[in-house]
């Protein structure tokens, strides 16, 4: 049983993993190409107040900088009206009447807008250190080190990324999606399937004792399900039942558990359209509220006019009745997402579960901080530090957070601590002797308040379990303690807290945060947290006669405008530094476009900075002339000088980037072949070339000579990218293909003749021809438009130009490829190998496949196409295989063909599916986006080409185990990962097939590059691929040609 325990809280963790990658994965594509992946029209924040929603439009003009939201998506975050509470149903209501005057429209054109609507406003009186920021922002490092260069993800960020997931159930039907801002419901949205013109709510099976204290579903039977979802009518809603009231409602499912309210609401077509309705004539409602000083809740009130049961009982609730009449025509559907993980960030505490839980090893636990070598300071490894710079002499405990803080030296931050927005700066506060000057015990929260009007931050602190709630009379404590025991210990008096009369006496409303300079606030602080020393005596007096402040004023009086200034600065100070130590002691390894873009944030100096490491470049570049890459030290001037608005000199340095990546490339590929091997004879003299030509030859009889040479195409099934320079002259790649045939016959081809007469007749299947009598214009560089520059080319790396081979004879060449231009097949490479083997079996040169496989390498760089080496090997060498390159001086490759059985052989004859989509690509434009990631060390092109290169290896093994489908499944994850490296790998038409084809098949993609040519669809099974193909030869909008093929062994 414990085992079975164990394996489901590991596969928990990998499905968090995977599940948040496809969600990141889909919230940048959206962002990058909303033609194709269609985004939210508009995202909307409900706030506390207008300071606070200030500082939520900042945090959401910050996520668009960021890449988080689409450029053409509105942004707006709306608070509640004059400041005062009217409760998230009314905010709703609000907050769409907003929206609508934001962008000016009416109803009709705004409910067929999708919109994304965050209640994030509310006091955060459970996670009070969140205030300053809103809870929705706090920091949650999940899949940080995926992006080590980039900014500390957020709640806000992960929950955009499952949002964005949903947006595709919506359909071209408006509609909004509602969420909470202190959960993360992690669950595969882009499955989620929605009832038309009805309001839904997701829901989740729970235990019966987590139902007690949240909202729980009653679902009439089941009207849709799958292994996943399934999709019933709510009959009723309750609010924190006990047991007994969910059996007496009928609320226990079979299994004993019950639904939660997981507060995900979708609304869609005609009930969108209502709710719209009543939204922008929501004023007269929201001012009765107002002036009752009552609010309406979005899931007890709003939510009831789509519930029959709740009717009655709505109607006596404030404008109950007009909900009701407004409203009350539709219905509402459970969704009841089997898998949703429920995160929770209610509690301080909940926090730092959800950071060490399940979700531990996805915590990124350094991310853009400087801390000290271990030998200067005492930093535990479950410690997470985000954003923060930590001095030495400082020790931080167990599985604390610390988050865009600076702290110096001397400080002592138990475990289980969170320390967020501080800046101790004690240098002068004790004498040296004092080798502490601030302690922060185990399970405290720690954070500074600017408050408006004062220039002094406010120091301020609670026990992480502290419930500000909680009553003085009842359970309340501070710093861990009952206040009776604080009140006791520190002489305190209830009335220097709560004065003689007033509310109930809690943590929220205690005047206990003293505003003092800060050297005393920090001694009051551990006078306050019981942390007493022979000073203690003069501290009640200091901190009685203080002026003093609560939560509750906190939070009303906070300066928004100045954490927004102060978090940019020192955003800006950290990632300089981590800059400046990448060029000075690094070899330049990190994003540094990335870090510019935080740099430039800095008010008035960040231009200014990026100047001062522009100017440092030429000095590293010539210490590490030996190691470090030219086309990466280039890359990194071209990125500063676009930091530093100098666009013209950055265009002019691309030039030297491409250069160096020619040179380096021809360096790993040409060694050991002659220097002179792209030379011909316009290289030399004349009177040199005549000499060569005519000296120590004797002119023997004329013998003709025909060669032919047929070879398959390559489809790829994993691995590309990684074959590819410079990432494979400086990386280890990895790539899985196969050579096949089409139509009954390899479709590329070269047949070489000798002739009697000099020149050299060049010939195509597209009916191009031309005659070169002089040799010695066979030069490079090619022009681009020269339709056989590729034969030229392999007539230089084979040597008989140079060499002078064809004295007194003559050449006939004559090529064709039978398949369509663009095709992603490989077939420009395989067509020069084919040349290249046939002028050596001319000349009877070495003709092996390793050696013309590494003579391509030469002729693709002589030609300036880029390209890798995939494609040659794909052509050269028969059957599935597995090839692996070292970088080095030269390039090595490792071919290791993979021994099919008949059984896999015949599986994937039935199986797959090569479709020639129609689509024309080019993959040199696609290959240029990609390289210039890579030479700026773009952290997720890295992890996707290293992820790549990885799949090829597992495709292998899982070929060899003739297990098909988990070949889909790792065809299915590279098309994701293509379409990461560069989303303009795929295009409406391209998606509108696969998703045609998703009910028939376990994987699909593009092979190549992408952008366009061929596909693969392998199918779920034989039968279901006969099914496919009748489907796709049937529809006549598609207008695709599905290939007869067979592995070419």
């Amino acid at each position: 049983m414990e085992r079975g325990k164990r394996w489901w809280r590991v596969k928990q963790k990998e499905d968090l993993a995977s599940l948040l990658r496809k969600s990141w994965y889909h919230l940048r594509l959206s962002v990058r190409d909303p033609c194709r992946v269609p985004t939210w029209d508009a995202i909307v924040l409900t706030a506390a107040s207008p300071e606070q929603a200030q500082l939520y439009n900042w945090q959401l003009e910050r996520a668009k900088r960021m890449g988080r939201i689409s450029a053409s998506t509105v942004t707006l975050a709306v608070p509640d009206p004059l400041g005062q509470r009217i409760g998230s149903g009314a905010a709703t209501l609000n907050a769409i009447h907003a929206l609508a005057r934001c962008i000016n429209t009416n109803v009709f054109l705004l409910a067929k807008k999708h919109i994304l609507l965050l209640h994030a406003g509310g006091d955060s009186k459970r996670v009070p250190w969140a205030n300053p920021m809103g809870k929705v922002f706090l920091p949650l490092p999940y899949l940080a080190s995926d992006d080590p260069d980039g900014p500390v993800p957020l709640l806000f960020d992960h929950i955009l990324a499952i949002a964005s997931c949903a947006r595709q159930a919506f359909g071209n039907q408006g509609g909004m999606l509602t969420m909470t801002g202190d959960v993360l419901p992690c669950f595969d949205a882009s499955l989620m399937t929605l009832p038309v013109d009805t309001s839904c709510i997701i829901t989740v099976p729970i235990t019966l004792d987590v139902a007690a204290n949240h909202g729980v579903i009653v679902a009439a039977e089941t009207e849709h399900s799958t292994q996943s979802y399934a999709v019933s009518l709510v009959d009723n809603l309750l609010q924190k039942p006990s047991v007994d009231e969910l059996v007496k409602s009928k609320a226990v499912l079979a299994d004993g558990r019950t639904l939660l309210d997981t507060g995900i609401i979708a609304v869609r077509g005609k009930a969108w359209l209502e709710l719209v309705t009543l939204a922008c004539s929501c004023q007269q409602m929201i001012s009765e509220l107002l002036q009752s000083k009552k609010e309406m809740s979005l899931y007890e009130d709003l939510v009831a006019a789509w519930v029959p049961a709740k009717h009655e009982w709505l109607r006596k609730r404030p404008l109950g009745e007009e909900l009701v009449n407004k409203l009350g025509k539709r219905k509402m559907f459970s969704y009841c997402a089997y898998d949703l993980l429920f995160l929770h960030f209610g509690t301080s505490n909940e926090v730092l579960e959800q950071l060490s839980g399940v979700g531990s090893e996805l915590v990124g636990r350094r991310h853009l901080c400087s801390i000290p070598a271990t030998t200067a300071s005492d930093i535990t490894a479950s410690a997470i530090i985000l954003s923060s710079k930590i001095a030495p002499g400082v020790s931080i405990g167990e599985d604390s957070l610390i988050y865009d803080s600076s702290i110096c030296g001397g400080i002592h931050i138990g475990s289980l601590c969170i320390v967020v927005g501080v800046n101790i700066s004690l240098d002068n506060l004790l004498s040296v002797e004092n080798s502490i000057k601030f302690m922060l015990p185990d399970r405290h929260c720690l954070w500074e308040v600017p408050l408006i009007g004062n220039r002094e931050l406010v120091l301020v602190y609670c026990g992480l379990h502290d419930n500000p709630k909680s009553s003085l009379s009842k359970d309340g404590t501070f710093c861990g303690k009952p206040w009776k025991k604080i009140l006791h210990d520190l002489g305190i008096q209830e009335s220097d807290l709560w004065g003689s009369s007033g509310p109930e006496k809690y943590l929220w409303n205690s005047k206990i945060f003293p505003i003092l300079p800060y050297a005393q606030m920090v001694e009051v602080a551990m006078w306050l947290m019981g942390l007493a020393n022979e000073k203690s005596e003069s501290m009640l007096p200091l901190w009685k006669y203080s002026r003093r402040i609560s939560l509750e004023e906190l939070h009303r009086s906070i300066d928004f405008s100045r954490i927004c200034i102060d978090s940019s600065n020192h955003q800006a100070d950290l990632v300089a530094g981590i800059a400046k130590a990448c060029i000075s002691y690094g070899m330049l390894g990190r994003n540094l476009s990335q870090l510019c873009e935080e740099i430039l944030q800095k008010e008035g100096s960040g231009v200014e900075i990026c100047k001062e490491f522009l100017a440092m470049c030429p000095i590293v570049q010539e210490q590490n002339s030996n190691i470090l890459p030219q086309s990466r030290a280039y890359q990194v001037q071209v990125d500063l000088l676009r930091a530093c608005n100098d666009e013209g000199m950055a265009c002019e340095l691309e030039h030297k980037v491409w250069a160096a990546v020619a040179d380096e490339t021809a360096s790993a590929v040409r060694y050991g072949f002659k220097e002179h091997l792209s030379e011909s004879p316009g290289s030399i003299s004349c009177q040199e070339f005549q000499n060569n030509h005519h000296d120590n030859c004797t002119h023997l009889p004329f013998h003709p000579r025909r060669v032919k040479v047929e070879l398959p195409v390559r489809v790829d099934f994993v691995g590309g990218w990684s074959d590819t320079p410079p990432w494979s002259i400086e990386r280890a790649g990895c790539v899985l293909n196969m050579a096949i045939s089409l139509e009954g016959s390899p479709p590329i081809g070269t047949i070489i003749e000798t002739t009697k007469a000099e020149g050299i007749l060049f010939t195509d299947d597209a009916e191009n021809q031309l005659f070169v009598g002089d040799y010695k214009s066979i030069c490079a560089p090619f022009d681009g438009d020269d339709p056989f520059r590729l034969v030229k080319s392999a007539l230089l790396v084979t040597g008989i130009i140079h060499d002078n081979i064809l004295v007194d004879m003559g050449m006939h060449i004559k090529t064709w490829a039978n398949v369509p231009r663009g095709s992603g097949l490989g077939t420009s490479s395989i067509l020069a190998a084919a040349v290249v083997k046939g002028l050596l079996q001319i000349i009877d040169g070495d003709d092996s496949t390793e050696n013309v496989a590494r003579l391509v390498l030469v002729l693709e760089q002589l030609m300036g196409t880029g390209g890798g080496w995939q494609d040659q090997i794909g052509g050269l060498y028969p059957g599935i295989k597995c090839t692996s390159s070292f970088p080095g001086i030269p390039l090595r490759l490792q071919v290791v063909p993979l021994l099919a059985s008949p059984q896999l052989i015949s599986e994937l004859q039935q199986r797959l599916l090569v479709v020639f989509t129609g689509q024309v690509r080019l993959a040199h434009k696609v290959l240029q986006k990609v390289v210039v990631r890579y030479l700026r060390r773009d952290n997720l092109l890295v992890s996707s080409i290293k992820r790549l290169a990885e799949l090829a290896k597992i495709g292998r093994e899982a070929l060899m185990n003739c297990d098909v489908d988990e070949l889909g499944e790792i065809i299915l994850e590279a098309w994701r990962l293509h379409q990461e490296l560069d989303p303009y790998c795929s295009n409406e038409f391209i998606d509108r097939l696969f998703s045609f084809a998703t009910p028939y098949c376990c994987g699909y993609k593009l092979v190549g590059a992408g952008g366009g040519g061929f596909a693969l669809l392998l199918a779920k099974d034989a039968q279901l691929a006969k099914e496919l193909r009748r489907r796709l030869e049937d529809e006549k909008h598609f207008e695709v040609k599905v290939y007869d093929w067979q592995i070419f062994l």
